[in-house]
């Protein structure tokens, strides 16, 4: 029987990071409030592929994916005033912890490559940035018909003060990183 994800924060994140951090309370121990999943489609200019993108983004979160405009044109790009240029889907509550379970267990051990994840990924507020390069590890795209392959962002947002906090929080949470390196190779 798999532990799901809310389950490993409630019982083994927040006790290792009470005496971690010397939190008094339990509810001051930092949590994950969002997963914020966001794809760009702005090379791909035919309308057919984009639903195809959008189709598939909503197979892996659960969820309809919120289009986003272009703010100003720039011909460099070839990008107009109001083209959607991307799709974001905000993850909160069970699907969130959902879509972290199937990240943590199994996109990211079948990506090309995967040695865990770098600490250069979180910011200073402990939030955690990752791309996946190929939306094929995910299980709902196996037996898929895909013509193309496109690359997802996902951002970890938690409710950590420092990034020390949030990398212990991501690792107490059993998300795979890298260990330190040691500053003599090179």
């Amino acid at each position: 029987m798999t532990v799901s994800m809310q389950e490993r924060y409630i019982k083994e994140a927040v006790p290792a990071m009470r005496t971690a951090f010397g939190y008094k309370n339990s509810m001051a121990v930092p949590r994950v409030s969002k997963v914020v999943v966001n794809i760009g489609v702005g090379k791909i200019r035919e309308e057919k592929d984009r639903t195809e993108i959008q189709k598939y983004l909503a197979l892996i979160t659960g969820q309809k994916g919120a289009a986003r405009a272009a703010k100003k044109a720039i011909a460099a790009f070839r990008t107009r005033e109001g083209l959607v240029i991307g799709y974001q889907i905000t993850l909160r509550g069970p699907r969130m912890y959902d879509f972290l379970s199937r990240l943590v267990n199994i996109a990211l051990p079948r990506t090309r490559d995967f040695q865990g994840i770098s600490e250069g990924s979180f910011d200073g507020r402990g939030n955690l940035t990752i791309g996946v390069r190929e939306h094929i590890v995910f299980p709902e795209m196996i037996g898929e018909d895909y013509r193309m392959l496109f690359g997802i962002e996902i951002t970890v947002v938690t409710t950590a003060h420092t990034r020390k906090e949030g990398m212990e929080l991501i690792r107490a949470m059993g998300f795979p990183l890298k260990a330190k390196e040691e500053s003599n190779k090179k």
